[in-house]
């Protein structure tokens, strides 16, 4: 006596199924695993793109100052200051740091009172996130 077995073909095996909720799995492991990577990146961009302000601030304070007056920004500005040289209370966790430094024929090691070059270094928590370095003319 034969037994017919009646075999029914739509849907999944067991093992079809267990292989798609792994690759499922998977997908959403990457997705959490760049999920903070790309966090992190988006932080250090704003990071970044703060600095660039800051360094601008003093850019944009330096051009409109009197050239005798320079000096007197020399040095480090914590909380930050802006381009009236208030200071900004909003980003406490970082400071500008200014170098004047008159520029000079390097090889004759001639000073030169009509230039200086300003360097601007804004540090995050002590430290650099961003630095710029300009020149600027005796113009008065």
């Amino acid at each position: 006596m034969k037994i017919k077995r009646h075999i029914k073909g739509d849907g999944f095996t067991l093992l079809e199924s267990l292989f798609a909720a792994v690759l499922i799995g998977l997908v959403i492991a990457a997705l959490a695993a760049s999920s903070g990577a790309f966090t992190m990146a988006n932080a250090a961009a704003v990071d970044l793109s703060t600095a660039e302000f800051l360094i601008e601030e003093i850019r944009e304070l330096t051009a409109h100052l009197p050239f005798a007056d320079l000096a007197s920004l020399a040095g480090s500005h914590s909380p930050p200051i802006d381009v009236s040289e208030i200071p900004m209370m909003d980003f406490d966790m970082y400071k500008q740091q200014v170098a004047i430094v008159s520029c000079g024929d390097e090889f004759n090691a001639i000073t030169n009172n009509d230039f200086v070059r300003i360097t601007v270094t804004v540090l995050k928590n002590n430290l650099p996130v961003s630095e710029a370095s300009w020149i600027r003319a005796n113009l008065d």
